[in-house]
C-alpha cells in the first residue's frame, strides 16, 4: 500500500550536516504518521524521531534533540530529517517508516519500512 525510499545518506565529518529524504508512494500519505529509526553495527534498532500526520506532534530521542529536525511535506509525499552537528555515534543505517494513524516511538507498531540509507560520521 505504501512504498518508502530513503536518500541523502553518505560520509560526513564530525560537526557537519546531512539532510535525509524519504519519498513515499501509494495511498494517502497524509494519513500516516512518519518516523525515523537507525541501527548502528552490533546494536538494536533505535528510535530517532517521529512526526504526526499533520505535523502537529514531533518527538525526538534525547541524544539528537537540538541537532536533528524532522519535517514533512504532504503535498510532496516526503518526510525529511535534517541532521546538524553530527557526531561519530550518529553513524548508522537510517530507516524511514510509516504508521497508520497516530505516531509512536515503538518500531513494531510501524506498518511500512524503507530499505535504509547509510550515514557515516568520521572524527
Amino acid at each position: 500500500q505504501v512504498q518508502l525510499v530513503e536518500s541523502g545518506g553518505g560520509l560526513v565529518q564530525a560537526g557537519g550536516s546531512l539532510r535525509l529524504s524519504c519519498a513515499a508512494s501509494g495511498r494517502t500519505f497524509s494519513g500516516y504518521a512518519m518516523g525515523w529509526f537507525r541501527q548502528a553495527p552490533g546494536k538494536e534498532r533505535e528510535f530517532v524521531a517521529y512526526i504526526s500526520r499533520t505535523g502537529g506532534s514531533i518527538t525526538y530521542v534525547n541524544s539528537v534533540k537540538g541537532r536533528f529536525t524532522i519535517s514533512r511535506d504532504n503535498a510532496k509525499n516526503t518526510v525529511y530529517l535534517q541532521m546538524n552537528s553530527l557526531k561519530p555515534e550518529d553513524t548508522a543505517v537510517y530507516y524511514c517508516a510509516a504508521k497508520i494513524g497516530a505516531s509512536t516511538d515503538w518500531a513494531p507498531s510501524y506498518d511500512y519500512w524503507g530499505q535504509g540509507t547509510q550515514v557515516t560520521v568520521s572524527s
